[in-house]
């Protein structure tokens, strides 16, 4: 007995011959879905009752309802965060602008006391110290001085408290600062007091 024999226990090998081939139903037929390339995959088709194709259909726009809801909440969300991280910073720029205001008083006593010693004097070298020290801190907060004397005249940096004709001055030239201004990056802390020619 040969080996393909004895594994199939004795029984004479049959060949599937057209002739004796049994009839093979559709459902056979069935193609591997490995054996067919991708763009050759049949489709099945289903039959559904009315009742399901409304269910179905309820279920596809509960879908997209609950996608839109989604969303218009991330973006709100998104909005929400956007506004109060630019709040904050506002709260924060406004805090920063009245302190600075409050310490102003301060540098302008200072200021003053300089002017009060004359020169040679050892407690004017003290006075210029402190002061010098005090701009720096300013400085270091982000506070400059606005520039005046000898500048066009800028209603959004100067205010003009006095008025002086002068023919050897340009028109709307600041001739004389009586307080300075000072600005915390773009915002205007104090406008400078000035006195404007012609």
């Amino acid at each position: 007995m040969s080996d393909k024999k004895k594994k199939n226990g004795g029984a004479p090998e049959e060949k599937n011959t057209p002739e004796t081939a049994a009839p093979v139903t559709p459902e056979e037929t069935e193609p591997a879905a490995d054996t067919q390339p991708e763009g050759e995959k049949s489709q099945e088709t289903f039959t559904l009752t009315k009742e399901q194709m409304a269910k179905m259909e309820g279920l596809a726009k509960l879908a997209s309802d609950t996608n839109d809801k989604y969303l218009r909440l991330a973006a709100e969300y998104d909005n929400y965060r956007k506004r109060t991280a630019k709040e904050k910073e506002g709260i924060y720029d406004d805090a920063k602008v009245d302190t600075v205001k409050a310490l102003l008083a301060v540098y302008d006593n200072l200021e003053r006391g300089l002017q009060q010693f004359t020169e040679g004097d050892p407690h004017k070298q003290g006075m210029e110290m402190i002061c010098k020290q005090f701009t720096e801190a300013l400085s270091k907060l982000g506070v400059t001085e606005i520039e005046a004397t000898d500048q066009p005249f800028n209603p959004d940096f100067h205010n003009a408290v006095m008025h002086v004709e002068d023919e050897t001055l340009g028109e709307n030239t600041v001739t004389e600062v009586f307080q300075k201004g000072f600005k915390l990056g773009d915002r205007v802390v104090r406008f400078a007091m000035v006195k404007v020619a012609n």
